[in-house]
């Protein structure tokens, strides 16, 4: 069982910036899929920066203003957003798929863009 716990979220400025959190209760050392989705109101969750088997993937709405980092050490991945626009509001879950394909979700931390 992991336990993945969402932090960073918060209400900005468009133009601004956030640094999202999630810290893993196991090691983040070996998984298939590892990283951010996001879910607006009324829209379906979707695939934000992800690290996989094959490389770095991000969604194209973020690429340019979104980096995905983790830490092996502290069992922590890292979604730096610069550059936010009102699009970006919407709640932020942290997910892992291991090596086993067993898929672990974050409670999510709301990030809302506005004036």
């Amino acid at each position: 069982q992991v336990q993945l716990v969402e932090s960073g979220g918060g209400l900005v400025q468009p133009g601004g910036s956030l640094r999202l959190s999630c810290a893993a209760s196991g090691s983040i050392a070996s998984f298939n899929r590892l990283g951010w989705y996001r879910q607006a109101p009324g829209k379906e969750r979707e695939l934000v920066a992800v690290f996989t088997n094959f490389g770095t993937t991000y969604v194209d709405s973020v690429k340019g203003r979104f980096t995905i980092s983790r830490d092996n050490a502290k069992n922590t991945v890292y979604l730096q957003m610069n550059s936010l626009k009102a699009e970006d509001t919407a709640v932020y879950y942290c997910n892992m798929l291991t090596t086993i394909n067993t898929n672990y979700w974050g409670q999510g931390t709301q990030v809302t863009v506005s004036s």
